[in-house]
């Protein structure tokens, strides 16, 4: 039975102080108790982190949960690849080499965990995570990719996946890790939270806020990218407040050129923040 936080007790290894600012990709966040996934129960009233490398972390946190190492495993079995939810991308296709698996060679410059690539259907160019997805596995047990709504980047995933199966397929391509090994190139060194926005249909989110005279502009040690205007980077002591007032900015005034409001790709984690999709913020 799944319970809420508070009512599990505090057992050695169950939670664990993690620097937040450490784990995610973008450098910003404190040091707290975090409760360490080892089985299918877990708190109800926590957030799920993973990898985040597409997570800003406020100062008014949720509580916070994390699958354990039980949960980073890769094996070939009878009906297909079973990985688990922890299980790093570049794990995923240092195995797919070794066992001439086709179709997971974009994973190499996707970065984060299995769990968290599929909620968020993470692909690049043409491949995408529920492209060989089979089913995955949550505490109410297996879905069928069928009954999974899914979508560019978004799917309506809400519980923890612990593990999914995919078709196997065999011949590991190498010449498609140095095709999407360039598609990167235009990416920041600078530590981020990869795309800000997601892409508007028709549109990319980099050119309107270049459009929008934003690409390299700065607040504190927080920026637009000088090379990738989607891209918010910390330049060195970059804050929460700084981030989300960039954040803001770029949705008020692209609305304003183009009618358009760009909706967050980056996910922040925060009680008081709630994104709006609506462009009536961005009227006031």
């Amino acid at each position: 039975m799944v319970k809420k936080a508070a009512e599990i007790k505090l057992k050695a290894g169950l939670y664990r102080p993690i620097d937040l600012a450490r784990l995610s990709s973008i450098g910003i966040g404190g040091t707290v108790d975090v409760f360490m996934i080892d089985s299918d129960e877990y708190p109800d009233d926590a957030y799920l982190v993973g990898a985040a490398n597409n997570i800003l972390f406020g100062p008014d946190l949720p509580p916070l949960m994390k699958l354990s190492k039980i949960f980073d495993f890769i094996r070939i079995e009878e009906d297909g690849l079973h990985i688990g939810a922890a299980a790093p991308g570049g794990r995923i296709v240092s195995f797919c080499k070794k066992h001439d698996i086709g179709n997971f060679e974009f994973l190499s410059h996707l970065p984060g965990t299995l769990g968290g690539m599929l909620k968020m259907n993470a692909g690049l160019k043409e491949h995408e995570m529920f492209e060989n997805l089979v089913a995955l596995r949550t505490k109410d047990g297996w879905l069928a990719k069928e009954e999974i709504g899914h979508g560019y980047r978004t799917t309506d995933i809400k519980d923890v996946v612990f593990e999914a199966v995919f078709k196997i397929k065999e011949g590991f391509d190498a010449s498609k890790i140095e095709m999407f090994r360039q598609m990167r190139t235009n990416q920041p060194c600078e530590p981020s939270a990869g795309s800000t926005f997601k892409n508007p249909p028709g549109d990319y989110a980099g050119r309107l806020i270049e459009k929008a005279g934003l690409k390299g502009h700065r607040i504190g040690d927080m920026a637009f990218s000088e090379k990738h205007a989607n891209f918010l980077v910390n330049l060195g002591k970059g804050t929460f407040e700084d981030a989300v007032a960039l954040i803001e900015l770029a949705q008020k005034k692209v609305y304003r050129q183009t009618g358009i409001w760009l909706k967050n790709e980056i996910v922040v984690v925060d009680r008081r923040y709630r994104e709006e999709n609506s462009p009536l913020k961005a009227k006031h």
